[in-house]
């Protein structure tokens, strides 16, 4: 039997405001990296006639939906944040969901030639490590992204705080990963890291 051939997967993670996007562009356009984001692949599995969508309108109730049949993002958010058992019950529907298709996407990759995949997920846990090579930590201040999320999203600091206290330290992020990208500085600065980190890998741009 042949060998599934697939590329090497980077995960990508950091907070809110981190820079993680900056990171995926570079890595997209210098180093032809294919990518993907697990947010997004969450979102397409809840769209109408998805199992994920069935699933959870079932568990929560249509009382989450909009007009138009659609999941209404903000009242599925302000239902699961308010409501612990809706949380986790959402989680353990999408989740594996959300795991299995990067999967699927990766080993088309892989058949299509990419050599290196990169997998951005905001919340990285222990039981999914097994999909990647390396884990990735984008490493901002907490007042550079207070400042980037204000200045660029229109944030107030509040919300910035309260978001960001709802997510993994930096000590624990820096548990889960391998190599950590410092993204206080400049485009060149983040770029030199990767560069360095990615050609010690055994890639060339």
């Amino acid at each position: 039997m042949a060998q599934e051939k697939t590329p090497y997967v980077i995960g990508v993670t950091g907070g809110v405001g981190s820079g993680k996007s900056c990171v995926l562009q570079i890595l997209k356009n210098d180093w032809n990296a294919r990518i993907f984001l697990a947010d997004n692949i969450s979102h397409e599995l809840m769209e109408p006639g998805q199992d994920g969508f069935r699933q959870v309108t079932k568990a929560l109730g249509t009382g989450i939906l909009a007009l138009d049949g659609t999941i209404d993002r903000k009242a599925m958010a302000a239902r699961i944040f308010s409501d612990a058992a809706a949380r986790e019950t959402v989680n353990g529907i999408i989740h594996p969901m959300v795991w299995e298709e990067v999967r699927r996407r990766l080993r088309r990759a892989g058949e299509e030639g990419a050599s290196l995949a990169v997998v951005e997920a905001a919340l990285p846990g222990e039981k999914i490590h097994d999909i990647y090579d390396e884990m990735w930590y984008v490493y901002t201040s907490r007042e550079n992204r207070i400042r980037r999320l204000m200045e660029g999203r229109g944030y107030t600091r509040e919300k910035c705080e309260s978001i960001m206290a709802s997510q993994l330290s930096d000590e624990a992020f820096r548990r889960l990963c391998d190599f950590e990208i410092d993204n206080n500085g400049s485009l060149e600065e983040v770029k030199e890291q990767i560069r360095s980190r990615l050609e010690n890998r055994g890639f060339t741009t």
